[in-house]
């Protein structure tokens, strides 16, 4: 029987899987309190329970694969520090130590950086001594037993070369991961682009290719979505945890775990299957990014590959679901047979209520299904607001009014064990039609000690909810009968940052999106630049529509709701309408909302109007236009 070592060593080389990889080392003895004016490579021998720690602490947190303290044990670099006749000392016991800290449980990789040095032609050490130099690092770690090289925070191309070849001399047989570092703009140093980075490492004959160090996850993210576009190579990713900032005179890197495992599945989803972190990461974001990658890329999940190659989707990496074949859309809701008949759809929205009875909001909804509308959109503790679940006010809603619901259903307090019973369970209540976001912060709602889990977000949300309707739980085993779910996503036309979410957008369609519903439009020309942008990964788009009741709460959603857009223009209506009365006000703001539906109708398959403070009437005046 094979071990755990051998299996994970053919899970790095052999399979499409994913690896989760361990973090900084300096970061950690820097917290420890080793200075950085000391050679933290000599610690292998000074301090060796201290390093072996620390490598212990990441194989708790769940890494499959750990580097040994070594990154700057090359000749060169000691030589700085007076211990150049120590390499071979230093290398071996780096490897030791990592290895009694995996035990069983992971893989050591025998960490190699640049030799601090200029090669030719750019000066004065020749290829072949470079090569020298890596050739007695790699032997010593070698020796020490190490399962693969991993060549990280290159930015020389040639320099690499010579890394590689060196590793293929001394150890032709174990593998070897080459990594190099870019810059915010998106080059090396040398001013080399992504696309040519991941050719020139794939001729080399590197095992595995990426990027590490230098920047933070989103600039690695679009640099690596570049690679997997000219590349079939396996692709690996350790960003930095965000850029790092000088507080009180210590550098500190910002980035939390959830924001590194959240980009951890978005690497995933461009094509990495080596992933892990570099400064400023520590153990707590390995184990959120094991977490988090997890319910996206099963552990012993079965890859799907294009009939054309082999190659993932490169717009997400998605793993296509296989099993029964989803229903029909048109047979799942009422709101799918309209969406899949090209037919315009109505629902207003409703914020469920705070306590346990929902009479008046029954009342309200009655009147939604006598004026014709569609859909109810129940909204799942928005804004972090505490009120009842959107799952069993949506199934009061069908049950006592007789009219379909569009629940919205976040990732924020949920693990994926809880996902998954929700949405079964809504299933069998006769849910179809849900809404999947990531869900805003606590920190936005009355209870902000509250612990958000984000073990996946509204795109992994919804790669879940295609593999239910394929009839396959999160690791592919059948569920019996598929789900019915029409599935939505929200989407932001008037985002900071709209080339991110044009992204977020693909990644949603791709990952099995059938509608998306925007976030208020109060400027149609952002909304018709945000659907020529999605052309080619069109899925009908339902406006948002929101009836502004007074300039406090224009004001209100233009600063404190995230993603909603007001322009400054339709605040000084408001403005001028509220200085005259509240019943002024109150018509402006529908008038502005009737003004939205009729600019956007051409462009969109449905809306939804929001019912502000639970006021049904406001919605319906705007569809009585």
């Amino acid at each position: 029987m094979s071990t755990n070592r051998e299996q994970l060593l053919a899970r790095l080389v052999d399979t499409d899987q994913v690896i989760v990889a361990d973090g900084a080392m300096g970061t950690m003895l820097y917290a420890k309190g080793v200075f950085i004016n000391q050679c933290y490579d000599e610690l292998n021998v000074r301090q060796p329970d201290l390093v072996r720690g620390i490598h212990a602490d990441y194989v708790r947190a769940g890494a499959e694969l750990i580097e040994t303290n070594s990154f700057g044990a090359n000749r060169p670099k000691l030589q700085h520090y007076g211990l150049e006749s120590q390499v071979r000392e230093f290398n071996v016991a780096a490897a030791t130590l990592a290895r009694e800290a995996a035990e069983d449980h992971a893989l050591v990789a025998g960490a190699v950086g640049p030799l601090g040095l200029r090669i030719e032609p750019y000066g004065p050490t020749s290829r072949d001594e470079a090569k020298a130099m890596f050739e007695e690092q790699m032997a010593a770690l070698r020796d020490g037993g190490v399962d693969c090289f991993i060549l990280e925070t290159f930015s020389d191309l040639v320099e690499i070369e010579q890394a590689v070849r060196a590793a293929r001399t001394v150890a032709p047989s174990l593998p070897v991961i080459a990594q190099m570092s870019v810059t915010t703009d998106l080059v090396t140093s040398f001013g080399v682009p992504p696309e040519e980075i991941a050719e020139a490492l794939e001729a080399m004959g590197a095992d595995i290719i990426g990027l590490n160090c230098s920047v933070g996850p989103q600039t690695i993210l679009e640099a690596i979505e570049r690679m997997a576009a000219v590349t079939d190579k396996k692709l690996s990713a350790m960003a930095n945890a965000g850029m790092p900032r000088d507080v009180g005179g210590r550098t500190m890197y910002m980035a939390s775990p959830e924001y590194m495992a959240n980009y951890a599945r978005h690497l995933i989803q461009a094509g990495v299957r080596l992933v892990g972190g570099c400064c400023g990461t520590t153990p707590e974001h390995i184990h959120a990014m094991r977490d988090g990658v997890r319910p996206l890329v099963p552990r012993h999940a079965t890859v799907a590959h294009s009939a054309g190659g082999g190659r993932l989707s490169r717009v997400s990496g998605r793993h296509e679901a296989v099993g029964a074949d989803p229903a029909p859309l048109a047979e799942r809701s009422a709101w799918g047979r309209k969406l899949a008949a090209g037919e315009f759809v109505t629902s207003v929205e409703i914020v469920p209520p705070r306590g346990v009875d929902p009479s008046k909001m029954l009342v309200e909804v009655r009147k939604l299904k006598d004026a014709g509308v569609d859909a109810v959109n129940v909204p799942d503790g928005p804004r972090a607001q505490s009120r009842m679940s959107a799952i069993a006010t949506s199934v009061l809603i069908e049950r006592d009014c007789g009219i379909e619901t569009v629940t919205h259903y976040a990732c924020r307090d949920r693990n994926l064990l809880g996902m998954l019973s929700d949405l079964l369970g809504a299933s069998a209540l006769g849910l179809h039609n849900v809404l999947l976001v990531t869900g805003d912060p606590p920190k936005m709602g009355p209870y902000p000690d509250a612990t958000a889990v984000f073990d996946i977000d509204a795109i992994g949300l919804t790669n879940l909810v295609s593999k239910l309707n394929h009839g396959m739980d999160p690791g592919g085993n059948a569920i019996g009968a598929p789900t019915r779910y029409v599935i939505g996503v929200g989407v932001n036309p008037a985002a900071i940052d709209l080339e991110h979410e044009l992204k977020r957008f693909a990644w949603k369609v791709d990952a099995g999106a059938e509608f998306a519903v925007t976030q208020p439009v109060f400027d149609p020309a952002q909304l018709e630049i945000f659907l020529k942008k999605v052309e080619g990964t069109r899925i009908p788009v339902v406006a948002g529509i929101w009836p502004l009741v007074s300039a406090r709460n224009a004001e209100f959603l233009a600063n404190e709701v995230p993603g909603v857009t007001v322009p400054a223009e339709v605040i000084d209506r408001m403005r001028r309408a509220s200085d005259k009365s509240k019943e002024h006000a109150v018509a402006e703001g529908i008038a502005i909302a009737r003004e939205m539906l009729a600019l956007v109708r051409g462009a969109v398959q449905g809306v939804q109007v929001s019912a502000p403070f639970g006021k049904v009437e406001l919605a319906l005046e705007v569809f009585r236009a």
